[in-house]
């Protein structure tokens, strides 16, 4: 114990007794810092002093640094500013670099450019000349080109307004962390990493926009147009406790000439993005593995879908204690014949935001296993196209039932899954459906109608209870005798702009009766008798935006009548009304 205990001794006086590493400043070669004076060539000086010694730090104190070219950190140094956590509204405070280089040239010299082993931390860096009033944005070249080598890192920065933000090409090992910015087209890039890279706390939201009306062509622009995470080949790639806002795609996994992405996703968030995740490609051994992930559909928009796998991909793609919500079309889309999909203890908690009978998870092929997932109340939850080769659906569970359109035959297996506590052919057999009543927006109203919004409560001044918004083309699905006329009588209220001179009531093209006023009112419906024992019938009216009718509103539903009730009473029939709902 004595030996080993003075060998201890000896090797730690013996670290102890090596030469601190070098640390410079970048005011020592002539940096101002005073936002007015181009000090590239004080930066670079410092830098490519540091680069003789490995393990140097070139620090930048508190200053408005100008940047009007470009700068290379070399192998081994660090370039740290004053910075010890990511910040937000800091484009005039602590070390700001500002730079005004490459503007119009997005495939120019990058900004950054980093070695091995090299370090950029604690700084902000802005682009003063970038605008924001109107779209597109004026591009510049990657703000940071991370390789090619391995082992760079960057940590705790600030990049309010870059056109592209991160190029990790080439960089195996990386390390990324506490990446804070609003990045206009492009975020982070990872591409030919053929070791373990690593980002984790990273965070891409409108530090620049703040996501304002004034603002509203740049953002919408974004929507359209910019990708906030990029991951084509790179090998077991692992990204935690990430987020961004406001993107046409959220995470894209997609395919360069090196090949395809598979790695670990935990706590992936995306808000306010038309493909919160979008995958055009993985690799085949391991695929995707996300955990914790939070997707949201773009404000505003009828078509988001939170996870999309198009055509061509072949590979797994593994979802687990997940959820969705906003408003999103589908939560999950399948496309491709050759994807392996599975979800587990998922929340598909909204879908169908344009009320089109869009389901939460479509298959279209491939091969798809739900377990343990909830759904929210929706016509349709799981839609098994024909071409998939197999479905297994375990112990979901959906506040009606769980809903699945099987069109895959016994290629779908089905086991332990909630189902409705009334089937409408059971609570309406014999004389129910000679006369019932349906609350809509009550439990168990789905069946009866299609293309309506969600549930909502009628207001307290109207005597309550609940209600759908029809859109302008919405369908009622009725039960009926066949054989015998019958009566729809609809409890509503009709807001002046739904009302249209084809508004009204329709069995196939034959219209059976007019709205033609406003307001809160009882329409009676004559319908012919029909042979079979249930009867679509069809409500048009104009449609209306509220936020384009109400002012304050945000709401950008398209809109038609809201629809209290529905009573359907066949010829000869009496008593009072069975209820549908029960």
């Amino acid at each position: 114990m004595l030996f080993r205990t003075i060998g201890t001794l000896i090797l730690v006086a013996a670290v102890c007794s090596g030469a601190a590493a070098r640390v410079l400043s970048v005011r020592d070669f002539g940096a101002v810092g005073d936002g007015k004076t181009d000090d590239t060539a004080a930066f670079q000086k410092a830098l490519d002093e540091a680069g003789k010694e490995l393990g140097t730090r070139v620090t930048i104190p508190a200053g408005n640094f100008l940047i009007g070219g470009s700068l290379r950190i070399p192998a081994g140094v660090t370039l740290e500013g004053v910075w010890q956590v990511p910040t937000a509204f800091t484009a005039n405070a602590g070390t700001t670099l500002l730079v005004t280089g490459g503007a119009g040239d997005e495939n120019g010299t990058p900004f950054i450019s980093m070695a091995t082993n090299s370090v950029l931390k604690g700084v902000t860096i802005f682009y003063p000349d970038q605008t924001r009033e109107k779209a597109p944005p004026t591009p510049y070249p990657w703000t940071i080109r991370a390789g090619p080598g391995d082992n760079i890192s960057v940590l705790d920065v600030l990049a309010v307004n870059p056109y592209r933000l991160l190029d990790l090409t080439g960089a195996g090992r990386h390390y990324v962390r506490g990446l804070y910015g609003q990045p206009l087209r492009l975020g982070i890039r990872v591409d030919e990493c053929y070791d373990v890279g690593r980002i984790e706390n990273c965070h891409l939201w409108p530090f620049f926009t703040g996501w304002l009306d004034q603002y509203k062509e740049l953002n919408n622009w974004m929507l359209q147009h910019a990708v906030a995470f990029e991951f084509a080949r790179t090998d077991w790639q692992y990204v935690h406790n990430t987020f961004c806002f406001g993107y046409a795609v959220g995470y894209r996994f997609t395919r360069s000439a090196a090949g395809p992405c598979n790695g670990n996703f935990l706590g992936l968030g995306a808000d306010c993005c038309r493909r919160p995740i979008l995958v055009e490609a993985v690799q085949g051994g391991g695929g995707l593995l996300i955990t914790n992930a939070e997707l949201v559909g773009a404000w505003g928009t009828t078509d988001s879908v939170g996870i999309e796998i198009l055509p061509g991909v072949a590979g797994k793609i593994s979802l687990m204690n997940s959820a969705f919500w906003g408003p999103l079309d589908r939560c999950v889309w399948v496309r491709s014949d050759d994807a392996w999909f599975s979800a587990t203890g998922v929340d598909f908690g909204n879908f169908d935001v344009g009320a089109v009978s869009s389901p939460a998870v479509q298959a279209d092929g491939g091969r798809i296993i739900l377990t343990g997932n909830t759904f929210a109340e929706g016509s349709v939850h799981v839609l098994v196209g024909e071409k998939v080769r197999s479905a297994i659906l375990t112990a979901n569970q959906a506040e009606e039932g769980l809903s699945v359109d099987n069109r895959a035959g016994s290629r779908t297996q089905m086991l332990a899954n909630e189902q409705a506590e009334v089937d409408p052919a059971v609570a309406l057999a014999g004389e129910g459906r000679a006369h019932y009543r349906v609350q809509v927006g009550a439990v168990n109203d789905r069946r009866f109608v299609r293309r309506f919004h969600g549930r909502e409560e009628v207001p307290h001044w109207s005597g309550g209870g609940t209600m759908r918004w029809s859109k302008d083309d919405s369908d009622l699905v009725l039960p009926v005798v066949p054989g015998k006329p019958f009566t729809v009588m609809l409890r509503m209220m009709v807001p002046e702009h739904a009302l249209d001179p084809e508004a009204g009531i329709y069995l196939g093209g034959r219209k059976l009766a007019a709205i033609s006023q406003a307001g809160e009112q009882t329409l009676e419906v004559q319908a012919p008798a029909q042979q079979g024992d249930s009867v679509t019938l069809t409500l048009r009216c104009r449609g209306w935006v509220p936020a384009e009718k109400m002012p304050g509103s945000g709401d950008r539903r398209k809109l038609g009548i809201a629809l209290y009730s529905i009573t359907v009473k066949s010829e000869g029939a009496a008593g009072e009304p069975v209820s549908a709902n029960r």
